[in-house]
């Protein structure tokens, strides 16, 4: 799947708040823009988060990165903000689109389609082999020299020890903190193998959903816990 936003000429009117989930790779950045153009709505997407929360600390990225292995704090700080923005959409009746790792948990039952984006590791390594391994958050034209850098990486062999590193962390954390099985895809609405279509195919399926989504014939969503922050 393209780094860039996929394109589309279809504009739905609809007032669905939507969550958008799944590991790094899988294309739920490039769906949640989409998504955002195609009902003109807004959005957020958690790395913008993390982003606004290494900025209040004065800490760049990675370090901030690396304070988040070592200290709860700044992975609740960030669910947190995540859950009053899922709060907030949640009862406004307006379209809306909410892209994180637990978008879809911390809207619950809250959120009107979940959705969770996955690919085989292979596709999701080389999808992400020219971005530096900075969590999917850091941009190239973002890097400053006063970054702890990690290694700067062009090559498979390379990145996929890395990402299985981060991937085990932050399932490990998740489940600690709150009790979350990160790889449980039972209650999402919609779930999609990116690896199968491009960007543009992948956006137009959950369009379909969405334009074909009627709350007078809807039978029910799979509901799940509050998860405790």
């Amino acid at each position: 799947m393209s780094n860039s936003s996929a394109t589309t000429e279809r504009q739905l009117d609809s007032n669905l708040f939507i969550t958008v989930s799944g590991p790094p790779g899988c294309g739920a950045t490039t769906l949640t823009e989409g998504l955002a153009e195609a009902l003109d709505c807004g959005y957020v997407i958690g790395g913008d988060i993390f982003r606004d929360l290494a900025e209040e600390r004065g800490l760049s990225l990675q370090q901030l990165i690396a304070k988040a292995e070592e200290d709860d704090e700044i992975d609740r700080a960030l669910d947190q903000r995540l859950r009053r923005i899922a709060e907030q959409w949640g009862a406004a009746n307006k379209a809306f689109i909410l892209e994180s790792r637990l978008a879809g948990w911390l809207a619950g039952n809250r959120a009107d389609l979940r959705i969770w984006l996955d690919a085989p590791e292979e596709v999701r390594i080389e999808r992400l082999s020219d971005y530096e391994v900075s969590y999917e958050i850091e941009r190239p034209d973002e890097r400053t020299s006063e970054d702890v850098r990690l290694q700067e990486l062009d090559d498979e062999e390379a990145i996929g020890p890395l990402l299985r590193v981060r991937e085990v962390s932050e399932a490990g954390r998740y489940r600690s903190y709150y009790g979350i099985d990160v790889e449980d895809q039972s209650f999402y609405d919609l779930c999609l193998n990116t690896a199968r279509w491009d960007a543009d195919t992948v956006l137009d399926i959950v369009l379909s959903a969405v334009e074909g989504y009627d709350a007078e014939t809807d039978e029910g969503a799979f509901t799940t816990r509050d998860v405790e922050l």
